[in-house]
């Protein structure tokens, strides 16, 4: 195979576009959005949001090429089926077109200006800390709630940089922003906790899984437990959007909706519902991104 093919296969087992553009898409053009919305200004120009969604996918890949190299001898030795293991494409190659996005990432924020560039250190930062396990991989491997914790902290502080594109150059953040981007704390936990459901034929020595750590049904009904603060934090961006009613409504469709996954799960965890367990958790996200970034804009009009 040619390197394309290869690197075309590995996205889909690794990094699957297909999934990855969409969720990513709305993620930054509703951060973007609201943070405009929250402070009555009109949206910024179509500029911003390119700068946005190519800073969250840099990112996003970046987190990717991270677990390649902090998973690397896990993955080696209990999981040689996947791509670089089973030599698909190395290590250094993943490497190499992740440090390829740096500078690229480095453009985009400078040509954007307005400090960009200093949010996007600090997200950095908080990713090399992440990389090498904040110095600290014995510990939070066997701690697995704080692992989970400190991993999942980095998405507010993506928000923070997504929202800063439109904050920034206006001088400061409007103080409601602060519960969409602790919802994206939380959503960042539905989201690792929601792929990490496994069915007991599916789970593996030496590879980590919440349901594994606490069974299935307590890890659903902890998972389902990230969702109940997830929709709370929706609400609340409803209240502070002036539209409470609205964001109640599809908050606790989407909710009632999350019960019933977790608990066909909890009660028969298989493949399939595993497998429905890490579509749903994606889908809920993506709802909760759809409706806080563009239900107030489409209820209200532009400021």
């Amino acid at each position: 195979m040619t390197l394309l093919q290869r690197l075309w296969i590995y996205q889909a087992e690794r990094f699957p576009l297909a999934k990855t553009v969409p969720l990513l898409a709305c993620f930054s053009a509703a951060s973007i959005t609201l943070s405009a919305v929250l402070s009555g200004r009109p949206l910024p120009a179509l500029s911003a949001y390119l700068v946005g969604f190519f800073l969250v996918f840099i990112l996003f890949f970046q987190m990717r090429v991270a677990d390649e190299v902090k998973d690397g001898e896990d993955d080696a030795k209990y999981r040689p089926e996947r791509a670089i293991p089973r030599g698909l494409v190395t290590l250094r190659l993943i490497v190499s077109l992740g440090a390829v996005t740096i500078p690229l990432g480095i453009l985009l924020a400078q040509i954007h200006g307005a400090g960009l560039i200093w949010l996007l250190a600090l997200t950095w930062a908080w990713l090399t800390a992440m990389t090498f396990e904040f110095g600290v991989p014995a510990w939070l491997k066997a701690r697995p709630v704080f692992y989970l914790l400190s991993h999942m902290a980095i998405m507010p502080l993506i928000d923070l940089l997504l929202t800063g594109i439109e904050w920034l150059p206006h001088g400061s953040a409007t103080p409601a922003l602060w519960i969409f981007i602790a919802l994206s704390f939380s959503n960042g936990c539905v989201l690792e906790i929601g792929r990490k459901l496994w069915s007991p034929e599916n789970e593996r020595i030496g590879v980590d899984t919440y349901s594994k750590l606490w069974g299935a049904k307590r890890a659903a009904f902890i998972w389902l437990g990230f969702v109940g603060v997830s929709a709370v934090l929706l609400i609340g961006v409803g209240v502070v959007t002036g539209f409470p009613l609205a964001f109640i409504l599809i908050g606790l469709l989407g909710f009632l909706f999350c019960i019933y996954a977790a608990r066909r799960y909890a009660i028969n965890p298989t493949p399939k519902t595993e497998k429905q367990m890490d579509t749903v958790a994606g889908l809920w996200v993506f709802g909760c991104y759809a409706t806080a970034g563009f239900l107030p804009l489409a209820l209200g009009g532009l400021p």
